[in-house]
C-alpha cells in the first residue's frame, strides 16, 4: 500500500526536490508551505509521516510539531538549516521522531523516512498480535492502557509521545529487567545504537519530567549508574 507523506517546507525548491525524490521511491506526498495550513491539511486527510521544517511563516515548526503529536502519534521526521544540539534536543522534547539537518542527502533522507515507518508499523502490529485486549498495567500511582495509549497518573492522564509510552511500557512490562542505553534504543527506535546519548537522554529526562514527582530523583525509572536502568517503583 502506497505511503502518504506530508512535507511542511516554506522552500519551494526544496520541498519540490524532495517531493519528487520520494516519489520516485513509491510515496504519495503531499506539499504546504506554512504551518496553518498544514494543520489544516493533517486534520482532512491520512498521513503515514510528516516532514516538518523547523522555519515556517504563520506558525513554526516547533508549534506545528506540539500540535499535531496533542492528536496523533504518527512520525514525524524534522528538517532543518538549525544543527545544533539545543535544537534536536527541542525537536526530540517536543515529539519529533528524527531529525535531519540541511543541507541533506535525498538517499539519507529516503532511508529515514523508510526506517521511522517501519518503526511505527512494526510497533503497531506487535501491539495488535501480542497483547491481550484491555490490557492495563500498573506501577505505583501509574495506570498505562497499551490500547488506547493511555497513561494516568492519580486519575490524571499523561501526555506522553509515542517514544515516551514505549519506554514507560518496556520498563513495566519487565520491572525486573535492566536496560542499557543500548538495548533500551534498539527496543524501542529498532535500529543498532551509535553512541547517541543525546536521543536516549533528551526522551527520558522528558518522561521523567511528565511522570515523576521530582525528576531529579526518580521513583519509577531509575539509573543504575555506569549500567543503565530500571523499573524503580515495585
Amino acid at each position: 500500500m502506497e505511503k502518504n507523506l506530508l512535507i511542511i517546507e516554506d522552500d519551494l525548491e526544496i520541498s519540490d526536490m524532495v517531493a519528487n525524490y520520494l516519489e520516485k521511491e513509491g510515496y504519495q506526498c503531499t506539499v504546504v508551505h506554512d504551518g496553518e495550513k498544514a494543520l489544516q491539511l493533517f486534520m482532512s486527510d491520512r498521513f503515514d509521516l510528516v516532514l516538518l521544517d523547523l522555519m515556517l511563516p504563520k506558525l513554526n515548526g516547533l508549534e506545528v510539531l506540539q500540535r499535531l503529536r496533542e492528536q496523533s502519534r504518527v512520525p514525524i521526521l524534522i528538517l532543518s538549516a538549525k544543527d545544533g544540539e539545543v535544537d534536536k534536543a527541542l525537536g526530540l522534547r517536543f515529539g519529533a521522531d528524527d531529525y535531519i539537518a540541511k543541507p541533506f542527502s535525498l538517499i539519507e533522507l529516503a532511508a529515514r523516512v523508510e526506517a521511522s515507518i517501519r518503526r511505527a508499523t512494526q510497533y503497531s502490529k506487535a501491539d495488535h498480535e501480542n497483547e491481550p485486549e484491555s490490557q492495563i498495567l500498573s506501577v505505583g500511582e501509574l495506570i498505562i492502557d497499551p490500547d488506547n495509549f493511555k497513561v494516568l497518573k492519580r486519575n490524571k492522564e499523561i501526555k506522553l509521545t509515542a517514544k515516551e509510552f514505549q519506554i514507560l511500557k518496556l520498563f513495566v512490562q519487565h520491572p525486573k529487567q535492566v536496560y542499557t542505553k543500548a538495548k533500551l534504543y534498539q527496543l524501542v527506535w529498532n535500529e543498532e545504537y551509535y553512541h547517541d546519548d543525546n536521543v536516549i537522554n533528551v526522551h527520558m529526562r522528558r518522561l521523567r519530567e511528565k511522570i515523576e514527582d521530582d525528576p531529579s530523583n526518580p521513583r519509577y525509572i531509575c539509573t543504575l549508574w555506569g549500567i543503565g536502568y530500571r523499573l524503580g517503583e515495585q
